[in-house]
């Protein structure tokens, strides 16, 4: 086995984004033969490779230290791992690992390699699958372990009480908000990430006197990540961005801690069902309240 950094190529990007979806794909038809660590999303859906390799290309430029492709004596990839920095807050975007390179030793290299990239940084933040031994793999690497919870369904607005406030569309005008909302919560901005998911997410935003707080959610009905200063304006951003979907649409929350009942009762009452759905692993941090992670940005 060999290791490379991952360049930004359209080459490597489409390696990457290969790994991920033969990953995904075993794991869900047989979740105890695939190793996916931490998936940054669902699998992409058909026609969007395109977003998914600019993903890949994206972390490569912002931090071409924390990105390694794995690959065997033949030069064929088998493993692929990102992560990256964000003012003193490490996360580590995808660690995926061919079924059969497992046990050889492929996924403990490249989660050593991301771990150290992290290495000055006081807090860390991972969205782990359900896959037992990612758990056992990030705890042993010093991170506490925090099961999740998610919520999946078709919406039905009857059910949802209205905003108790305006929320607006957003743009990259709420940058500054937006980092400053990050950075109380979890230590550190998401920065260029946002210019990232400005581009492909709808952005809902709170921004009043008594706090602020954003929601991004995917065209697929999913919360791709939300940040406020209060339950209060949570809920508000979560409702409104439920409510914006299409009559019937599906809509899907991730990652849910079990510090974001105010989640849990916004998602049941518009309908969505309650399941667990692995762990969020976090080091020299608590939960982040209130708060859904992006797993591909943290």
């Amino acid at each position: 086995m060999l290791l490379r950094p991952v360049r930004d190529t359209e080459e490597d990007a489409e390696a990457v984004r290969r790994l991920a979806e033969a990953s995904f794909a075993v794991f869900e038809s047989n979740p105890g033969t695939a190793t996916v660590m931490n998936p940054p999303a669902v699998r992409p859906a058909p026609g969007q490779p395109a977003r998914s390799r600019e993903r890949v290309r994206h972390l490569a430029r912002t931090d071409p230290g924390g990105g390694w492709i794995a690959t065997d004596t033949g030069g064929r990839p088998v493993g692929a791992a990102q992560s990256l920095v964000r003012e003193g807050t490490w996360g580590l975007a995808l660690l995926a690992v061919l079924p059969e390179a497992q046990g050889k030793g492929v996924g403990t290299a490249l989660l050593g390699r991301t771990v150290q990239y992290g290495r000055a940084c006081l807090r860390g933040i991972v969205c782990c699958s359900p896959h037992p031994v990612a758990a056992r793999a990030y705890r042993k690497a010093g991170f506490d372990v925090h099961p999740v919870m998610r919520l999946d369904g078709s919406v039905d607005p009857g059910r949802l009480a209205a905003p108790d406030g305006p929320v607006v569309v957003g743009s990259a005008a709420q940058r500054d908000m937006m980092d400053s909302v990050d950075r109380r919560l979890r230590g550190g901005a998401h920065g260029v990430d946002h210019t990232f998911m400005l581009r492909h997410h709808r952005l809902f935003v709170v921004d009043e006197f008594t706090g602020s707080g954003y929601c991004y959610l995917r065209e697929d009905g999913r919360v791709e990540l939300l940040a406020a200063t209060s339950r209060r304006l949570a809920t508000r951003l979560l409702t409104a961005a439920l409510l914006s979907l299409p009559e019937g649409g599906r809509a899907s929350l991730r990652d849910v801690t079990a510090e974001q009942q105010w989640a849990v009762d916004v998602g049941l009452a518009a309908g969505l069902e309650l399941s667990t759905g692995g762990y969020l692993c976090l080091r020299g941090m608590r939960p982040p309240s209130p708060y859904i992670p992006s797993a591909g940005f943290l």
